[in-house]
């Protein structure tokens, strides 16, 4: 099968497991004509997932008291959003994915991209990019955590990424203001700024309805920002005023 049939495969899995209770790597290995270390990758991103429970040399379905509720699903324009950004992306590129649902939405469709380099400072970007069939070096920043952004944060971690150069940034954003830019609820800026400071190419990605929230902090603003990539719903009055900025704007279609 088709490295590009990932999802495929993950599915004929899970409807093995529920049939036999049980499965092993091997015997998926051949079923598959696939090695042994994609299927394990496969188990790995089924069980984060909450899908099925891992054991030696294999897996098992979930015990019923281990089934939690099912995780947030990302919404459609979040997933368009991620595939128009996926396609700016060229083979063996070093981009930047910062915290945040909607860029997290952008690991699944780099399955396909050979030999990227990616840092994030996002636990949750870091496991999914090992999760890849062809997975890409990793970089972390490292430095402070902070819950409410659920990244690291700090003097670290801006150490950390000035000491890099990257071909693009991939950030998300609370709001978008029409006259100053992006806008956040976060207090700490500082590694947003170095982030696009150490990137050739700053890309937003933001749902369209991000656009007017009364938000009183600037991450960055317009004249640091190259591209932004939203939704079909942005006003064409918003995309002329974003664009009149120099900022090209993408609105991903929902399929």
């Amino acid at each position: 099968m088709s490295k590009r049939n990932t999802p495929q495969r993950r599915h004929q899995i899970l409807a093995l497991l529920n049939e036999q209770g049980e499965v092993s790597v091997d015997d998926l290995a051949r079923r598959f004509e696939t090695s042994e270390v994609t299927i394990r990758k496969d188990l790995a991103a089924l069980e984060s997932n909450g899908l099925l429970l891992r054991r030696y040399g294999g897996a098992v379905t979930l015990p019923q008291e281990l089934i939690a509720e099912p995780a947030q699903v990302v919404s459609s324009y979040k997933q368009a959003i991620a595939r128009a950004a996926a396609l700016r992306i060229r083979e063996h590129a070093r981009i930047i994915v910062d915290s945040g649902s909607t860029t997290a939405a952008l690991i699944p469709e780099l399955g396909a991209r050979a030999g990227l380099v990616v840092m994030t400072n996002s636990l949750n970007v870091a496991r999914a990019l090992t999760e890849l069939e062809q997975e890409p070096v990793v970089l972390m920043t490292g430095g402070t955590w902070d819950p409410h952004s659920e990244s690291f944060q700090g003097q670290v971690a801006e150490q950390v990424l000035r000491s890099y150069d990257f071909d693009q940034l991939f950030i998300g954003a609370d709001g978008i203001d029409l006259q100053r830019g992006t806008t956040t609820f976060n207090e700490l800026l500082g590694l947003s700024r170095v982030m696009a400071d150490v990137a050739r190419e700053v890309v937003v990605m933001a749902e369209a309805d991000k656009v007017g929230r009364k938000i009183p902090n600037l991450e960055l603003p317009w004249s640091g920002i190259h591209t932004l990539i939203t939704d079909e719903r942005l006003p064409a009055e918003a995309r002329e005023q974003i664009q009149a900025r120099g900022v090209t704007v993408i609105c991903a279609a929902v399929s």
